[in-house]
């Protein structure tokens, strides 16, 4: 019988009125409080920025798309003027155009009979 351990649940920084202001910074949150593991993971899109970001001494990163500027616009307003310590390229490596593409289904032909 194995028993498993279980991480503590990271608090988190975005709640849902925020989280739904996002998009007016043109911005799209992937990954809230990223660990090291996630973050190095390619199955996101390629313009996709790890952004580094202080709260209340302790260190988070996030996974997010869009520009550099809208990216920190964001992260300035929400956390303040000594919280952003850095934004940087993702590991990411699937076309922008293509993330969250889904194939359209397929319609059965009708036997003429």
């Amino acid at each position: 019988m194995t028993t498993e351990t279980k991480k503590p649940m990271a608090i988190p920084t975005w709640d849902k009125k925020e989280k739904d202001a996002i998009a007016e910074y043109g911005c799209e949150l992937l990954v809230e409080n990223a660990n090291q593991d996630q973050l190095r993971k390619t199955n996101y899109p390629s313009d996709a920025m790890i952004v580094t970001y202080k709260v209340k001494d302790k260190v988070h990163f996030d996974l997010c798309r869009g520009s550099k500027v809208n990216i920190f616009d964001l992260y300035y307003d929400k956390f303040g003027k000594e919280s952003l310590q850095g934004i940087d390229f993702g590991h990411g490596n699937i076309n922008p155009s293509m993330w969250g593409y889904k194939t359209k289904e397929k319609k059965k032909k009708g036997r003429r009979g």
